[in-house]
């Protein structure tokens, strides 16, 4: 019998800094898939985070699969410091380029996944073209840039409708979701078709962080629609 899909993966935008190894192995013991790592440059978002040498420092102590979120401007000049680095999958924003597809195509010649995230503003349609190059859509259900915001309520529909998309185009890619993701969310997030849930607060600013990526997983698999499977 398959495994209904549910991948949690831990932001570190919301981890002790001080102390960032030892949350991310606490997630990591807890069943955490990946780990989320929230990259911004302080000019496509309104803040300054992590990165190519946090993520190098984190290869350096887990083979666990590294998500980079690059929410930055001109994403192409990033991407072989984040392979080098040791980035598992790099996730691009569709409204920092106007080479989508050939930079998809760089990310996946470097030996990561290539994923595209949209803005809750941006429509379904900017990656409409390339959802064959894709292995991951990130759908924002906060406008990006920091932790903690409230959940976007029309971002569920929108799910509706990429999941829609993917299973249209026979995409095997992961639908994340991001932005106000917690026990209140998940499963209507999952009912909507996400897959891979980031979560930040819900996770690190508990007391237990490893029991709570393992409740998240639980809320959404009670909540997943019949007939979502592992790949």
């Amino acid at each position: 019998m398959n495994t209904p899909v549910v991948r949690i993966a831990p932001s570190i935008l919301s981890a002790d800094l001080a102390d960032l190894w030892s949350d991310v192995e606490r997630v990591l013991a807890g069943g955490a898939d990946q780990i989320h790592v929230d990259v911004m440059d302080g000019t496509f978002v309104p803040n300054l985070t992590f990165g190519a040498g946090v993520v190098e420092a984190l290869r350096r102590r887990t083979d666990a699969a590294l998500d980079c979120h690059l929410m930055v401007a001109h994403p192409e000049t990033y991407i072989d410091a984040f392979a080098d680095a040791g980035a598992s999958i790099l996730t691009i924003h569709a409204e920092a380029t106007v080479h989508l597809q050939r930079h998809l195509g760089v990310i996946r010649a470097r030996g990561m996944q290539a994923g595209v995230a949209l803005n809750p503003a941006t429509p379904l349609a900017a990656v409409e073209e390339v959802v064959d190059e894709l292995d991951l859509l990130l759908v924002m259900s906060v406008n990006p840039g920091f932790g903690g915001q409230r959940f976007w309520e029309p971002a569920l529909e929108k799910l509706m409708r990429a999941r829609r998309m993917l299973d249209r185009a026979e995409s095997r890619a992961m639908l994340q979701v991001d932005g106000g993701v917690g026990r209140d969310t998940i499963g209507s997030l999952a009912a909507a078709g996400a897959d891979t849930f980031v979560a930040g607060h819900a996770v690190f600013r508990t007391s237990d962080p490893a029991a709570a990526v393992g409740e998240l997983r639980r809320l959404a698999r009670a909540a997943q629609p019949s007939g979502v499977t592992e790949a």
